[in-house]
């Protein structure tokens, strides 16, 4: 009895600290990743006009970058919109020396397509230099 008590302990310790492993992993460095895609906004447009579903399973939760011009500046939220498709916010302040209409690289991870808001979105965003 005392053998199967125990057992059963341990396998009660290992399961649950896999799932707290599993649970709480690290959080991904998107900064650090290389990009699966580059791409412009443009291509990213086409691609969802063609078939959305593909392109979401395609695009979706991947590190991309894009080549765009940003149209708004949000200081406050630390967030652009580039080629009036596409909000990107960042996980660092936004250099102040930004200007409407500049062209730049921004590599971050895509979210997916805001149907509402006709935009997409992508997070933990940053400047390519």
């Amino acid at each position: 009895m005392y053998k199967k008590t125990l057992f059963a302990i341990f396998i009660f310790l290992v399961g649950g600290l896999s799932i707290y492993y599993y649970v709480y992993q690290g959080h991904r460095n998107i900064d650090g990743e290389k990009a699966a895609y580059t791409l412009e906004t443009a291509e990213l447009q086409k691609d969802f006009i063609a078939n959305d579903s593909l392109a979401l399973l395609k695009y979706q939760d991947q590190t991309i970058e894009l080549r765009a011009r940003i149209t708004l500046i949000d200081l406050d939220n630390n967030a652009l919109v580039l080629d009036n498709k596409v909000f990107a916010t960042f996980n660092d302040s936004l250099p102040q020396d930004l200007n409407t209409n500049e062209i730049f690289n921004v590599k971050g991870r895509f979210l997916g397509y805001d149907e509402l808001l006709d935009e997409f979105r992508m997070d933990q965003s940053s400047i390519v230099k």
